[in-house]
This record gives structure tokens, sequence and C-alpha cells, in this order.
């Protein structure tokens, strides 16, 4: 934490150091103000600095330049004696710069606006909760283009039926390639399972890879929409209903379980069973809620908790519950509903719904970042980068390399063939072209075992991993060239991060460990370590009155102090304080308020509520001067100025200063 302040904060001069002015530099600016152990400063350098952290409106310490000049000499003779001792060559300091400047990297490889349009989007979308049906037709999403078209060929045939009028649901089971459309058969280890016909059940947004939520919010309700394309392949989407969000849903139920293969008897009798008891709640206007679940449900992870269920949204529940809680308010039944897994009575307790965007936008963000929708930013990023730099493909040196190769690479065991030419150059970014041989090296590096696609698709997904790697590397690497405000900070933090790491080593914790230095410097300078008068007193704090007697009982028959603790808690008495102290004059009002004679105690009343304190002074103690454990964290942050301040002088003569006087008195003239 210390180290992150100080990075933050270095006081006037690290935050803004050597920030490039807007302006073009005058003859002035290129004239040398100063050298510092035989290193030349310009008047830009200083100037730079100075006018950052001065003239600036919310400057908060506005110094004039001779006293502005101290400091920035001491910075820079520290910074300088940190490279001296080799501090910024050391693996701990280029492994914290790195985390830094990855850190500070982030926002050049984002897109705010295309991000804010995400926020927004996921808001809109989470106002409504949607219930939908898909058929999936199966396509890798890096199939080759012949393979592409053959599924989306596929969907469309299947879209032509449904627009004609034949039923989804019926579609679904016949084509669908996501196996929850189909009954499952039981077997002797595990019971069968009704298909859901390609239904869904109901989502809101994150609920859904984002390619299919976006088909699905941009579909009216009762509609299908074209193929979707997702990583899992082709989808049709056929919304059913489109209603106001639920958010968050509290709701209790009486359960009663039906087997997944019930024989009709079986499902009347738990129907009229059902029946019976909503008639009997009905009857006594819900009063006997717990009792009923108590009674009735068959939900034994429920059933001794009023049949209350663990917190919900509407994508974690089966839809047939779903569509009951939407019709029903606080505290309302409903009638018994029908799932694949029996019959409930749902009683809600209470639902959310949506905040305003202010209150939910924090969490949509981070949602946003994270979810798989931030590679539209991505995308649009790495596009800008190659626009900027001026990215190039050679579409027939990628094609004539991807003709060697062969089914090597879904073993994991690709090598370059003699036939590619491995000098070609595949793509450049700015000055830097990538050859096959890189790419190649790529691959072998990364190449895992595949099963399901073909080697050709494998290829073009390492390739397209591969050149936004060495893209987003490319613009990381010219980041200090292309954007000189980015280059200031990193100076900042390189000097800041070099400062901390010099200022700990030769001050901070050369104080704590110099114990026979820092007694010596208290010795010398007791006297500016004094302790006022002070009233050793014990303070008696009783929270409820009816334990006042006791605590006056065993205070009048002398219990001592430290004992009085022991002794109440053995007797229960509880809600009592107590706290022992030397006290100065200001440090306790309870104390202020009583005369200082040993021996007193006084009972004062809490002015807002009925605590009592028992003020009790045992001694008086007379001013005199702080040990060195008493005043450990004054004295040590003296010693520490003294060590800097004897240092500082040391430094003066290992880098001397010339200032260009003639100079320093155009500069002040500057800044009258």
């Amino acid at each position: 934490m210390k180290r992150t302040h100080f990075l933050r904060g270095l006081a006037l001069l690290a935050t803004g150091l050597f920030v490039m002015a807007a302006s073009a530099q005058s003859k002035l600016d290129k004239q040398v103000l100063m050298t510092i152990g035989g290193q030349p400063v310009t008047v830009k350098e200083f100037s730079d600095v100075y006018s950052k952290n001065n003239l600036s409106s919310d400057a908060i310490d506005k110094k004039s330049v001779d006293d502005y000049l101290d400091l920035f000499v001491n910075f820079r003779m520290k910074v300088m004696e940190a490279h001296e001792m080799g501090l910024d060559t050391t693996a701990k300091f280029k492994r914290e710069l790195d985390g830094y400047r990855k850190q500070l990297a982030k926002p050049y490889f984002t897109n705010d606006e295309v991000s804010e349009e995400l926020v927004e989007e996921a808001y809109q979308r989470k106002l409504k909760d949607i219930r939908a049906s898909h058929i999936l037709i199966r396509c890798d999403k890096h199939a080759l283009p012949v393979d592409t078209l053959k599924a989306y060929n596929k969907a469309m045939d299947i879209r032509k039926k449904a627009m004609k009028g034949e039923d989804f649901g019926r579609l679904a089971v016949l084509y669908s390639e996501d196996p929850s459309a189909r009954d499952i058969a039981a077997t002797e280890t595990t019971p069968g399972r009704p298909g859901n016909k390609g239904d869904l059940g109901f989502f809101t947004v994150f609920d859904m890879v984002y390619p299919f939520e976006t088909g699905a919010y941009n579909t009216k309700e009762g509609e299908i929409s074209m193929p979707v394309r997702s990583d899992f392949g082709y989808h049709l989407i056929k919304v059913n209903s489109v209603t106001d969000a639920l958010g968050s849903i509290d709701a209790a139920h009486i359960f009663l379980k039906l087997a997944p293969n019930a024989s009709e008897s079986e499902v009347a009798e738990a129907k009229a069973k059902a029946d019976n008891i909503y008639k009997e709640l009905k009857e006594e206007d819900g009063k006997n809620w717990k009792e009923a679940v108590r009674k009735y449900s068959e939900d034994r992870a429920t059933s001794h908790q009023g049949g209350q269920l663990s917190t919900f949204t509407v994508n974690r529940i089966v839809p047939e519950f779903i569509e009951a809680v939407k019709q029903l308010q606080p505290n309302e039944i409903s009638q018994p509903i029908r799932t694949n897994y029996g019959f409930h009575i749902i009683k809600l307790i209470d639902k959310t719904g949506v905040d305003t965007f202010e209150k939910e936008k924090r969490g949509l963000t981070e949602r946003v970042e994270k979810d798989m929708r931030s590679r539209k930013t991505e995308e649009v990023v790495l596009q800008q980068i190659k626009d900027e730099y001026g990215f190039k493909q050679n579409d027939k040196h990628l094609l004539a390399f991807m003709s060697t190769i062969d089914s090597s690479l879904l073993n994991a065991s690709y090598e370059l063939s003699p036939d590619a030419d491995k000098d070609a150059v595949l793509f450049t970014i700015g000055k830097q072209g990538f050859s096959v041989d890189d790419f190649a090296q790529y691959i072998v590096a990364k190449q895992k075992r595949q099963q399901y696609v073909t080697p050709q698709t494998y290829v073009y997904q390492l390739y397209e991993s591969f050149q936004k790697e060495k893209v987003m590397d490319y613009a990381d690497q010219h980041l200090e060239e292309r954007y000189p405000e980015f280059k200031t900070l990193i100076r900042e933090y390189n000097d800041g991060i070099l400062l901390f790491d010099l200022m700990e080593k030769q001050v901070w914790n050369k104080a704590v460990e110099d114990t026979v230095g820092l007694k010596a410097f208290h010795a010398r300078h007791v006297n500016d370590y004094q302790w006022k008068d002070r009233a050793e007193a014990c303070l008696i704090t009783v929270n409820k009155l009816e334990s006042l007697p006791k605590v006056r009982q065993y205070l009048n028959e002398g219990v001592p102090f430290d004992s009085l603790r022991s002794v109440l808690d053995r007797d229960s008495v509880r809600f009592v304080n107590i706290h022992s102290g030397k006290y100065q004059h200001g440090d306790n009002r309870f104390v202020d308020e009583v005369e200082w004679k040993p021996g007193l105690r006084k009972e004062i009343p809490s002015s807002v509520d009925n605590a009592i304190t028992i003020v009790n002074i045992i001694s008086i103690l007379p001013a005199g001067p702080k040990t060195l454990q008493e005043a450990k964290g004054l004295v040590t942050s003296d010693y520490q100025l003294e060590l800097e301040e004897q240092w500082m002088k040391d430094l003066h003569k290992k880098y001397p200063v010339k200032i260009n006087e003639k100079v320093l008195e155009k500069v002040r003239k500057r800044y009258q």
C-alpha cells in the first residue's frame, strides 16, 4: 500500500514529470539551465515539470522557480544515484515496471465509444426477458467456406419449412443438432428425459452466447430469425415471448414429484392432490402455507424452510415455473402447474425487476468486459491498429503456404515442409514483416491434437491468432513512439519505482534497522518528545442499566480493575466494556470531564442512549520525557529526515550542480 501511494503522489514531481509542452520549443527551451553531475538539463526539461505542477489551476502547493529548482535537483540526483547503484537492472524493478506498463497500456487497446454502446445495449436487453426456441445446425467457427455454406443452406431449408407453417418444435426434433431437442431414453443407470423440442426457456442478457443473444433480441415476438452464426454453428431462433424483466426472484413452492414415465392415472392422482392442497390454502387465505409445505411438499431440501428456494433468475429454472411467477404478485399463490418434474404450487415472495441505468452501469460494464462481446471492441481496435500502421497481407504467399499443410498438423507433429518458401512474407505491419518461417515456428509452439476439423480449418485458426498477436505486439512496442503522453507516463513510473526503492534502501529501512543510531538520535533530541501531565484512568462503560448495580458492588468491594472483567464474566454480567490507559488533556472526553484526583470515581450518563461510563482516576503522572518505545513512530520519522538530509549532502558532493544564472533569470521572468 505504501508503495502504491508513493508512486501515485511523488510530492510535486512524480505526477507530470517531463510532460511534453503543447507549443513548439523556443530558443530558451533548448538552452542548458544547469548540469547535475556533468549531465546537462535543458530549460524545457525543467519548465515542463514546473509548468505541470505549478501553473495548473488545481496545483495544491504552488512554488517559486527557485524553490522548485531545489526540489527538481534533489529528485534528479536521487534518480541518477538509483541508476548508479544499478537498481534499474534488477529483475524486481523490471517485473514491477512491466506490470505497471501493462496496466497503463490498456486504455490504448480499447475503444470507449464501442464499450459504452455495448453497456447501453446490455442495459436495454436486461429490461426484457425472452422465451425462445432454436434449431441448431452445427458448423465449426473455423470451417472452410464450402462447409459453412453447406450448413447455412441446410438452416435456410429448415426455415422455409417453418415459414410455410410446419411446427417449429417438430422440426427441432427432426433436424436440430442440439441433442436436448429430442427425448432421451432411460437406461439401467439413468432415468429417461423428455426432449424440449428446441425450447430454451427464458433468458435475458448474458445468459446466452452474444451472437445468439443478439439474434434473439433482434427478432420480434412470434417470428423466426434468419440463420444466426455462433461458435457452435447456425441457429434458427423462434421468439415465443418478450416480457418485462423479473430480475432476481424469491419464491417458495409445494412440490409433488412425478417420475418421467408416470402413467396417466399417476398424473391424474398427483394433480387431484395438488388441486386439493391449493383449495385448502385458498380457503385459509394462505395463512397456513408453512404448515402445508411441511405436510405435503416432497422437496426435502426446502420443506423445512417454508418451501423457499434459493434466489434465482429466469434462466435458472424451468419455463413453466417462470410463466406462473410472471402472473403473481408478492405473497400471492399460484394454481398447481405441471413441469417435467411434477406439480408445483408456487408462492411469490419478491421480484426485483431492473434498476436505473446509473445504478446498473458499473455491474454491466464489468460483465461486458468479461463477456465474449468484448471481442467487438477488440476487433475495432485491431482494425484501427492495422489502418494506423499500414497493415498489408500477401494473399498469394499465404495461399501458397496453406497448400503445404497436411494432416500432421492435426496430430500436433507439424514441421515446415521443404516445399514451403520460408522467407516469403505473409504480412507486414509498419516496417516489420512476418514470414512463413515465423508462422511455422508459431504453429510448432502452439499446435495441439485436433478432432472434427480439417487441417486447413485448424491452420487458418492458428493464423488468425498469430496475426492478431503480432499486430497487437507491434502496436504495444511502439506506444511510446506514437503517443508521447504514454512515454511520459512510463518515465514517471520508471523514476517513481527507482526513487521508492532507493529511499527504502537508503533512508526508510536504514532508520528502522539502525537501532543504535535510533537510540542515539532519541538521546540527542529527548526534549522534543515530552509528555504533558497525564491521568492514569480506568473507563467502565455499562451499556445495559440492569448490569450497573453489580458493577457498583464490585467497585465498592475493591475488586482490582485488572480483575474486574473476569469477575463480571463469572457472574454472567454482560454488556460492560472496560478500558484502562494514560490520558493527556484532549485524549478522552470522559477523562476531561472529571477532576484529576487519585481515587476519584464519577458516573457520566450518555447523552444519546442509556449507557453510563464510570471514570476512575488511578494516579496522576507528571509531565516528562517519552521513552524511545513510547515515541518510536515520531522518533523514527524524524531520524529518517536526518538521514535523508545527510545523504542529500553526500549526493550534492557526488553530483555537483552548476547553474547558468543568466538562463535561470530568463526562466524566472517567464513565470513572473
